[in-house]
């Protein structure tokens, strides 16, 4: 299995655990109404509050990014999924269980705004499409194994959503390790930044040496000179809405 398409699996365990948290919570909050004693309103808010940081975060999380790299990012969405899952593990109350539901949200947004982009500049054009496809195909799939623990989780005398909604931490935890020793950075990024040497040593490697001789070779096949890295922006569908709306 070639080193580009192992990067977009890792990658797209970010979008796997979007999945886990929105199938988690969908069944959590059967058990935390009754034991936190919530209204309609707060049992909505909870449910939505990740929702609402995946919002916030995407406005920024583009420009940030295209400064900082698409790795960094990634890391940090991962560290945001571990300790919004282990405060939710904790959590005492409906304030701090909110809290931590939104600090999940923040590595959601950075999760599904930035993962397809990943892939997009890692992947060889020839399998471009099929890699681009693992953050949905992962997302569902961390729904339906979610689903399948807590359906387990509920035959139990006492079900714990705490428990339910803490999890979690354990895969968001191989996430941040695969995202600091695994993953590299986007070569196109980093030619959009002058770093030559760096963009052809990460293409040798998702690549192989053979397909990555020297410069000339990401001049001719990528374009990476004259093809600057692409901007993130809220505004961006709107460039293309005949095509989304289709």
């Amino acid at each position: 299995m070639s080193g580009a398409v192992l990067v977009a699996i890792a990658a797209c365990i970010g979008n796997f655990l979007q999945g886990w948290d929105n199938a988690t919570i969908a069944g959590a909050i059967v058990y935390i109404k009754k034991d936190l004693n919530l209204g309609t309103t707060l049992e909505g808010l909870v449910v939505a509050m990740s929702l609402i940081g995946a919002t916030v975060i995407t406005t920024c999380s583009g420009p940030i990014s295209d400064s900082l790299g698409r790795r960094p990012m990634l890391i940090l969405s991962s560290i945001l999924y571990f300790v919004g899952g282990l405060i939710m593990l904790w959590s005492p109350n409906v304030f701090v269980l909110c809290i931590a539901r939104l600090l999940d949200g923040f590595g959601i947004g950075l999760a599904v705004t930035l993962v397809p982009v990943y892939v997009s500049e890692t992947a060889p054009s020839d399998i471009r499409g099929l890699l681009n496809t693992l953050p949905q195909f992962n997302g569902s799939g961390g729904m339906f194994l979610a689903y399948c623990m807590i359906f387990g989780m509920s035959l139990t005398s006492s079900p714990s959503w705490r428990l339910m909604l803490g999890v979690l931490s354990i895969p968001s935890l191989l996430y941040f390790a695969l995202t600091v020793f695994y993953l590299p950075e986007s070569p196109r990024w980093l030619v959009s930044k002058g770093k030559m040497r760096e963009a052809k040593q990460v293409l040798q490697k998702l690549r192989g040496r053979e397909d990555v001789s020297g410069s000339s070779s990401i001049n001719s096949k990528f374009s990476f000179h004259s093809l600057p890295a692409p901007k993130i922006s809220v505004a961006a569908p709107l460039k293309y809405r005949y095509t989304t709306c289709i």
